[in-house]
């Protein structure tokens, strides 16, 4: 654990990057430095920015630690990132990848995060001529980064120690070295600061311009809800996995026994969320072609639905957007070279993050259904090969000859995935009645691996995270640019309806939440697609089979936006989807019939320790009052 004193220091050259550049240079001398940082108003408000700066970058593919600690992505063989590396089974105690307990290895250092949130809590009130109002919405927001970066920390390593406030330099050694404290310690702890903070925080922001992307109400809210359905989740609900647990004092850190109540509290606060949202104007995002000026087809406007829920700035869906990690970087890497055939040796976009085959086949059939489910979809064939004719002309290149895999699929999958022969909406071609550029990536064309380091491993790219007005010309690539949503209200959705099952099982009001999803996707309700189509048509009737449903609409939905990773976990279903084969189509070979050959690409390996973090090894050696997380 870092002193105070370095905090201090730390704090206070964050505020200078923030934009003061002279700022060491007008401090008087003998004056103490925090002291004179929140003697006015302009450098305490650099300072509760520097709190905001440690909210991960969650919008740069490589500091988001769900986008390749699991199985939603696959990277070139000679990649060394480090989040990777845990999808490798490479996680070690030592020198541990993503390590946001001391922040390094692409880790930002989340403890530190928070003392400086308590240094600007301890100090905001000397900030003269600061109105009561200001001064509590900035206690608010500094409240509920404290919070956030806790539950980042605690969905990460388990039980950690909870830092209510800055010890002082003379403290005693027990003060220094804190004990990681029980789960439903830290969870209620962290509710409670939320809960805190959510008086104090504006309804909406009123200055656009300047304040977009600080904490309202809705974050607040929203945030709850999310802390309390991972709480409620099998990972932190009675896991006998981690039956006994205890740190060096004896401690029990994990709940002996599942409780439902749990699940309850979690509903609730998941409605309280949707309740308020919506009364500050949230609402699913749907596409408005008139507002560019375009005409398109109904099957378009449905993938834009889609894509533009996750692309299109501060719409009505996004309740969290962060501008602190703007999506720039991670499009160029969504974006497969070649794409448009008259700028093929651009070199601005690398194309390399690869969806594996078995997230193509996550997707449900056209009818809403998984298809190994859909009784009328030919799953046993579906590497075979087809022509694509003018029926599917906006989803596909018409006269193009594709695996089976890719027809008759519902419109997220079209929305959210690139592949050989695929449409790719956008790059400067919005009239879709006319030609509309494609994948091409069969070993020689335009998207193959002509360059090592800029193509998909496994044939496949995550076009929903690309703004269809981003366009790559001759030597530039021009990008829309958007903040991270880090949250929607699709996901409140989502949550409250799994929270109901969870609870009390199905009902129409969790049909009722999850059908609000699909129809947005373009697709018929839960009840009409098991029944006509699925060959469990019972399934959505049982608790266990509504579960099932809801996880797989969960894990479609929010397919690329750095939930699946947690989703998994927290479900307790990683050691079954993390231990599955990573494939893709054989880069290798220029005929269809060859290309269309599923090919392992690497056996992905996971044990029951890998759902919690390591402990950094050299904060055991320093702090003897914590122990290191089960199997580690």
């Amino acid at each position: 654990m870092k002193s105070y004193k370095k905090i201090v220091l730390i704090g206070l050259m964050g505020i200078c990057l923030q934009g003061c550049n002279k700022y060491l240079d007008i401090i008087p001398d003998n004056v103490p430095t925090v002291d004179y940082a929140f003697q006015l108003r302009t450098t305490a408000e650099r300072y509760l920015f520097t709190c905001y700066s440690y909210i991960p970058a969650l919008g740069n593919f490589y500091t988001n630690p769900a986008n390749a600690s699991g199985d939603e992505f696959w990277l070139i063989p000679t990649n060394s990132g480090n989040a990777w590396n845990i999808a490798k089974g490479n996680q070690n105690k030592t020198d541990s990848y993503a390590n946001f307990w001391q922040g390094t290895r692409d880790g930002k250092d989340l403890f530190e995060g928070i003392r400086t949130c308590n240094i600007f809590l301890d100090n905001v009130d000397k900030v003269p001529e600061l109105e009561s109002a200001e001064r509590e919405r900035w206690r608010s927001e500094a409240k509920f980064l404290k919070a956030y970066f806790h539950y980042f920390l605690l969905r990460m390593y388990g039980p950690i120690p909870i830092i209510r406030e800055n010890v002082p330099v003379d403290a005693s050694e027990s003060e220094v070295y804190p004990v990681r404290e029980p789960i439903d310690t830290c969870v209620n702890y962290i509710v409670q600061l939320l809960d805190e903070a959510t008086p104090g925080l504006p309804e909406r922001i009123n200055n656009e311009v300047n304040e977009l992307g600080r904490i309202t109400k809705a974050i607040a809210i929203s945030m709850k809800a999310e802390v309390l359905m991972t709480a409620a989740s099998p990972l932190f609900n009675g896991n006998p996995d981690y039956s006994g647990y205890t740190d060096p004092q004896g401690t029990l850190l994990f709940p002996a026994t599942a409780d439902k109540a749990k699940w309850e509290r979690a509903a609730q606060a998941c409605k309280e969320a949707i309740d308020f949202c919506e009364s500050v104007g949230h609402q699913l995002y749907t596409f408005n072609p008139a507002f560019f000026s375009y005409n398109i087809s109904d099957s378009t406007r449905i993938k834009m639905n889609i894509r533009n829920a996750i692309c299109e700035k501060w719409n009505s869906e996004i309740i969290w957007g962060n501008t602190n990690s703007m999506a720039i970087s991670i499009q160029g890497q969504a974006y497969p070279r070649g794409l448009d055939p008259r700028y093929v040796t651009n070199s601005n976009t690398s194309g390399n993050i690869a969806p594996p085959i078995k997230i193509a086949e996550m997707f449900y059939s056209n009818n809403g259904v998984p298809i190994d489910e859909d009784i009328t979809y030919d799953y046993a064939n579906r590497f075979q090969l087809k022509n694509v004719t003018s029926a599917d002309r906006y989803y596909l290149q018409e006269g193009y000859v594709t695996a089976k895999l890719n027809f008759n699929r519902e419109p997220r999958f079209y929305a959210d995935l690139g592949f050989d022969g695929a449409i790719w909406y956008g790059q400067g071609f919005f009239d879709d009645s006319q030609s509309l550029l494609f994948v091409s990536s069969k070993k020689g064309q335009p998207a193959s691996a002509q360059n090592q380091n800029s193509y998909s491993v496994s044939g496949y790219w995550p076009k929903k995270l690309v703004h269809f007005q981003s366009v790559i010309g001759q030597t530039s690539w021009t990008t829309e640019n958007y903040p991270w949503p880090m949250i929607r209200l699709a996901s409140l959705y989502l949550y409250y309806a799994e929270a109901l099952n969870e609870a009390s099982g199905p009902s129409d009001e969790v049909y009722e939440y999850v059908n609000r999803i699909r129809e947005r996707a373009g697709l018929q309700t839960v009840q009409y697609a098991w029944s006509h189509y699925s060959s469990n048509a019972q399934k959505y009737l049982t608790q266990n089979g509504l579960r099932e449903i809801i996880q797989r609409e969960r894990l479609i939905e929010m397919a690329f936006e750095g939930q699946r990773y947690w989703d998994i976990r927290r479900w307790k279903l990683a050691t079954t989807y993390f231990n599955q084969r990573i494939t893709g189509w054989d880069l290798d070979q220029e005929d269809a019939a060859l290309y269309y050959r599923e090919k392992v690409i690497y056996n992905q390996k996971f044990t029951t320790r890998d759902y919690l973090w390591p402990i950094p090894e050299s904060e055991l050696l320093s702090n003897k009052r914590i122990s290191q997380n089960p199997g580690w």
